[in-house]
C-alpha cells in the first residue's frame, strides 16, 4: 500500500476508531497486519501500515500448534503487550483466544479487560448474532470490539475445514444478517474471511462500520493478511495471499552463508574480534 498522503490514512499521531471510519466515509482503503513482536510491528509501523492485529494466528506462524484452538490467554496477553510497547502510531487489536469468550459476556469482559491493560486498543472476537451479547457488555465498558465473519478459524472443526462462507443465498443473507446485528451490538469494525467478493461488498454496503476483508475481495473497507504469508516467509500459497516479497529463500541463503563462512574459519574475521 502506498504511503503517500493521498492514501491510507495520513496525518493523526495515533490511528483511532473514528479513522477508520473516516476512511470508509470517504473511500480511502486502509491496512492492517499481523504482528507478533517488536521487529515487525516496528516495520509495519514505518511503512505506514494503520491497524496492526495481534492475531491468535500467533499459534500457527510462531508457535507451531496446528490449529490457532491451542494458542491460549497467556499467549495473547504476552504477545499483546510486545507489539503494543513496540509502536504508536498503528491501532492494535488484539484477538480474543478460542475459550475465552464463548461462555458469555462476563468471561469476554474480564478477558478483554487484561488485553486492553496489557496494551490493545480494540479486542476482536468470532461469530455472529450469538456473539452480540458479548460485544455489547464490551461496548458498554468502553472497550473498542471488532467482529469476524465468513471462515472463522477457531471454528474450523465445525466448518469443516477452510472453506469459503457464503456463497449460497441463504448463507449469504445470514452474513448480513449477523453483520447488521454485531453493528448494531456495537462492534467497531467487523473482519470478512473468505468470502464471495460479491457477497463482502453488499455486507460493507449495508453496513456504517468498516470492513476489513481477508480473502474477501477488492470492496472491503480495508484489507488484512498474515504477514509472514504477505513477505514470502510462511510458503502458504492461498488463493487470496499475494506475496509481496520472499523472505525464505532470502533467510536461508543468509543463514547458508552463515554457515559456511563458520565452517571455513572465516567468520569471525579480525574485524569482529576483540584484541
Amino acid at each position: 500500500m502506498s504511503t503517500e498522503p493521498s492514501a491510507g490514512i495520513a496525518g493523526p499521531a495515533t490511528i483511532r476508531l473514528r479513522h477508520l471510519k473516516q476512511a470508509k466515509e470517504q473511500g480511502r482503503p486502509f491496512a492492517m497486519l499481523t504482528a507478533y513482536d517488536q521487529f515487525a510491528a516496528k516495520a509495519f509501523e514505518a511503512a505506514g501500515v494503520e491497524v496492526l492485529l495481534v492475531g491468535d494466528s500467533v499459534g500457527t506462524t510462531v508457535l507451531g500448534y496446528d490449529s490457532t484452538t491451542s494458542t491460549t490467554h497467556q499467549d495473547m496477553l504476552t504477545f499483546t503487550g510486545a507489539v503494543a510497547r513496540s509502536v504508536t502510531r498503528p491501532l492494535v487489536v488484539a484477538d480474543l483466544a478460542f475459550g475465552t469468550y464463548e461462555a458469555g459476556p462476563d468471561d469476554a469482559l474480564r478477558h478483554s479487560v487484561e488485553l486492553v491493560r496489557a496494551g490493545a486498543g480494540a479486542v476482536k472476537l468470532e461469530g455472529g448474532e450469538e456473539v452480540a451479547p458479548q460485544v455489547r457488555a464490551l461496548a458498554r465498558a468502553g472497550i473498542p470490539v471488532f467482529g469476524h465473519l465468513g471462515f472463522t478459524p477457531q471454528s474450523v472443526n465445525s466448518l469443516s475445514g477452510h472453506r469459503v462462507q457464503g456463497r449460497d443465498p441463504e448463507g449469504a443473507q445470514k452474513m448480513r444478517e449477523d453483520a447488521l446485528a454485531l453493528q448494531s451490538a456495537g462492534a467497531a469494525a467487523i473482519v470478512l474471511e473468505l468470502v464471495p467478493a460479491a457477497v463482502a461488498a453488499s455486507v460493507t454496503a449495508s453496513l456504517a462500520v468498516p470492513t476489513i476483508g481477508i480473502g474477501a475481495g477488492p470492496d472491503c473497507d480495508g484489507q488484512v493478511l498474515v504477514w509472514q504469508d504477505m513477505a514470502g516467509l510462511s510458503g502458504f500459497q492461498g488463493k487470496f495471499v499475494k506475496t509481496f516479497a520472499q523472505l525464505r529463500p532470502q533467510l536461508e541463503r543468509a543463514a547458508q552463508q552463515y554457515r559456511a563462512e563458520v565452517a571455513e574459519r572465516s567468520y569471525p574475521g579480525p574485524e569482529h574480534s576483540f584484541e
